[in-house]
Parts: structure tokens; C-alpha cells; sequence
């Protein structure tokens, strides 16, 4: 099995500090919206765990392990606490934030490939997986909060594809038995940097060709 990348131990704990982190955003993302306590309970569960759980319904992997893993389950609920009483603190350090969010979406495109790689999926499925397992519960945040997902806004920094890097990174790693501790946290990091790059250059998918240009004053 090579989903194991971590002892069991500092894969949950990694695992909790990726969920709360997500749920954090969705949270902070509720506030804006002004949702009610329940509101922003569903949003920052949702962001938290969408991609696992859709992750994990796609390869049979019955129940999802958000349902089985009481602490997947409540960490988000904390997060919610957190950005219930202190929503002002947590958007002061957005940076921090981000860069956390970052974080667990390298972590969880190296888990997520692996993980759709144990269950018999082929290299391109289980990259797919991978970077759905990582961006998955973005987008599910935005649709219930009737926003434009981010990844598929052409003004937001990029976001799918520092996970779709990371994601095939480890595909690679597992085609050659390279994938381990030590490889899967590099092929992680690597992810978190490029996603942390693009926070910092804003760079930015390319539209249609001339589509620039030519539609300027559009938006």
C-alpha cells in the first residue's frame, strides 16, 4: 500500500491541520457572505472535507473517511468556533492563512493521488483524484456560496495547478517505487511553493487567445 506515506500518527495530525486550516476558508468565506452560525458550519465543513469525500465516493472507499474518523469530522467545527468569535483576528493574518491553505493543498494532492492509486486506479485517474482531493472542497464552497469557483476564475492566482503538479509528481514517484516519507513531503512542498509563488507574482492561466485584447472592457 502506498497511501501510508506517513507514520499513522503524523499523517493524522497532518490530515487535521489540512482540514482545519480549509475550514477556516470557508468559514472566513461564510462571514463575508453574513450565513448564520449554521451557515458557516456547512461552508467550512464543506471546504474541509468536500475533495476527500468525493474523492473517496469515486473509488469506493465506502463509507468516506470523513464519516469514520470522528476528528476529521469535528475539526471544522472547531474552525467555525474560531472564525465565529475571532472572524476580525483570523482575516487580519490572511497571509498566514494562505499560506497554511497552501500547505494542505500540497498535502493532500501527494495523499489523495496515492490513495486513488491503492484503490487500482490507473496514472491519469489518479492524478484527476489527486488534484480533486486537494481543490474538491473549494469549489464545493463557492457553489453553495453562490460564487464563481476560484479555480475557474481568470483573475485568481493559480490554484489547480500547483495541485495537478504535485499530483503528478507522486503519480511519478509511484510509477518508479520512489514514493515514501521523505519523497512524498518534497513532492508536498514543491506543490506549496508553486502555489505560494503564484500567490506572490499573481500569476494567472491564460484566456483565449486575443481574448484580451479584444474584449478588454469585458469582465
Amino acid at each position: 500500500m502506498t497511501s501510508q506515506i506517513f507514520s499513522p500518527g503524523v499523517e493524522q495530525v497532518l490530515d487535521l491541520a489540512g482540514i482545519f486550516v480549509f475550514a477556516l476558508s470557508g468559514g472566513l468565506l461564510a462571514i463575508r457572505k453574513n450565513f448564520d452560525v449554521f451557515g458557516i458550519a456547512v461552508l467550512a465543513e464543506a471546504t474541509a472535507l468536500g475533495g476527500g469525500v468525493l474523492r473517496d465516493v469515486l473509488i469506493g472507499a465506502i463509507p468516506p473517511a470523513a464519516f469514520t474518523n470522528l476528528g476529521y469530522f469535528l475539526t471544522p467545527l472547531v474552525a467555525t468556533a474560531v472564525v465565529f468569535f475571532l472572524h476580525p483576528e483570523v482575516a487580519r493574518i490572511n497571509r498566514t492563512v494562505q499560506a497554511l491553505d497552501a500547505l494542505g493543498l500540497g498535502l493532500f494532492c501527494v495523499t489523495g493521488t496515492a490513495k486513488a492509486h491503492d484503490y487500482g486506479l490507473a496514472v491519469i485517474p489518479s492524478i484527476a483524484l489527486g488534484m480533486l482531493t486537494a481543490v474538491g472542497g473549494g469549489v464545493i464552497r463557492d457553489v453553495l456560496a453562490m460564487e464563481t469557483p476560484s479555480l475557474l476564475r481568470w483573475d485568481r492566482s493559480l490554484y489547480a495547478v500547483p495541485a495537478l503538479v504535485g499530483a503528478t509528481l507522486t503519480a511519478i514517484l509511484i510509477a518508479v517505487n520512489g514514493l515514501g516519507a521523505v519523497t512524498g513531503s518534497a513532492a508536498a512542498l514543491f506543490a506549496f511553493g508553486f502555489r505560494m509563488l503564484a500567490i506572490h507574482y499573481n500569476w494567472q492561466a491564460p484566456r483565449a487567445w486575443h481574448r484580451g485584447s479584444s474584449n478588454a472592457g469585458e469582465h
